[in-house]
């Protein structure tokens, strides 16, 4: 992310409240591009998981995170002090850069909420709602927040001291939230079935729904990151909209290659991959560099979705796969292709920089994903062995939807018999013997 002089300018403040509603839309967007991949008795769980997230998030931030994450530091480049906890001292006149800090905070927030609703998609259907809630707000603090300090805030110790690159959020959105699924699935474990049963998407339509929004919050996303109206917002507009093309096409021409057959849900899983490596790299490199960006992701995640069968691990919508994956490729290709018209100086291996860029992109890497997992790892099984993680065998048989909250999301064949809609009187234990799976 970029900082400029500290005055107000309109221009830029309009565009980042634009790219802010952007961001904050992509979180529905997940809920349901996840909720169209699961099965029909999981669908509102999973949308709910994504929905609470906002909820949860924002509280914490508004209490804490955003001082621990973007306040001065004050632990070696560690993490932020608690100045601004409560958004004490914070008005309307106060101004980051050009954009007012109330704004900047607020857009750094919806980062924070879609990074901890992307881990959902690792433990579908079968994790308890209520230890959700309580994992989502103590990951954030002991996770995400951290990890930005690092890349972002005053002093952070990747920023000021490793001096690796990340233009809008490979490692503290995709490395972490990949990292940690992947931490999250081997607390869980696998789901029942798993590698047996048939766990086929069961609204596709749903899914590429979502991830047309995905793809449209994803703008707001990468341009936004340049914190203004300015000729960088533009090119990693651009960037983004090619990167997420090519995504899209390698990873039909694997399937094509593979399979005999180029899916929906492929394409939407694609795009979704070049999105995700460029978003270190949007502000890095140059159009060519986000052609081959979104293509190396493309090629690679439609590969890596199916580790998990191989390693036996159950990452139920494949965010380890798709995210950790492709988190790493667009970070660790900064190293390669990063042109100083967009760095304001430093220069990848391809264009004459040397092996430094791409070694100090390596050991962020590794660092930032060694954290994540390790500490959800320990997160996630603190809350298992105290108040259970992992939803009973009866209620992921049954369906969360029904057992937790008391919906199902498709009730024809209840509709035709006098039952309101939307009434709950529609739910029977005969009925949830019919809930498909």
């Amino acid at each position: 992310m970029t900082l400029a002089a500290s005055h107000l300018d309109t221009g830029d403040t309009a565009w980042l409240l634009a790219a802010t509603a952007l961001v904050l839309l992509m979180t529905p967007g997940l809920a349901l591009f996840y909720g169209g991949m699961v099965r029909t008795k999981s669908v509102l769980n999973m949308l709910m998981m994504s929905f609470v997230s906002i909820a949860l998030v924002t509280v914490v931030w508004l209490a804490c995170g955003y001082s621990l994450a973007f306040g001065d530091d004050i632990a070696g480049g560690l993490i932020g002090g608690l100045k601004h906890a409560g958004m004490a001292g914070l008005g309307p006149g106060s101004v980051h850069g050009t954009v007012p800090t109330l704004l900047f905070a607020t857009f750094q927030l919806t980062f924070a909420i879609i990074t901890a609703a992307l881990i959902s998609g690792a433990i579908a259907d079968r994790a308890k709602f209520g230890a959700w809630l309580v994992f989502v707000p103590v990951w954030v603090l002991l996770v995400y927040v951290p990890v930005t300090h690092w890349v972002w805030g005053p002093g952070g110790w990747i920023l000021d001291r490793l001096g690796a690159l990340d233009f809008a959020g490979g490692l503290p959105v995709e490395i972490t939230s990949g990292a940690s699924g992947l931490a999250l699935c081997l607390v869980l474990g696998p789901r029942l079935g798993f590698k047996k049963d048939a766990m086929r998407p069961h609204n596709l339509p749903m899914v590429m729904l979502g991830a047309g929004l995905l793809w449209f919050g994803w703008f707001g996303f990468n341009a936004g990151s340049a914190l203004g109206a300015s000729g960088l917002a533009a090119a990693a507009f651009l960037n983004t909209l090619a990167a997420g093309c090519t995504g899209l096409l390698g990873w039909l021409f694997v399937e094509q290659r593979r399979d005999g057959h180029p899916t929906t849900l492929g394409a939407a899983s694609g795009a979704v991959a070049g999105l995700v490596a460029i978003t270190p790299s949007c502000g890095t490199v140059s159009l060519l560099g986000a052609l081959v960006v979104g293509l190396a992701a493309g090629v690679v995640c439609s590969y890596a979705v199916g580790w998990k069968f191989r390693l036996n691990y159950d990452d139920s919508l494949d965010v380890v796969g798709v995210h950790l994956v492709g988190g790493i490729i667009g970070t660790l290709l900064i190293g390669l292709f990063a042109v100083k018209e967009m760095t304001g100086g430093t220069e990848g291996l391809l264009y004459g920089g040397g092996l430094a860029p791409l070694g100090k992109q390596l050991l962020a890497v590794v660092v930032v994903a060694v954290y994540a997992f390790a500490m959800t790892y320990g997160i996630g099984k603190l809350i298992d062995r105290t108040t259970g993680f992992r939803a009973s065998e009866e209620q992921e048989h049954t369906g969360l939807d029904l057992t937790v909250h008391a919906e199902t999301a498709y009730d024809h064949g209840v509709l035709g018999h006098g039952a309101p809609v939307g009434s709950s009187s529609v739910v029977s234990p005969a009925q949830k013997v019919k809930t498909q799976a």
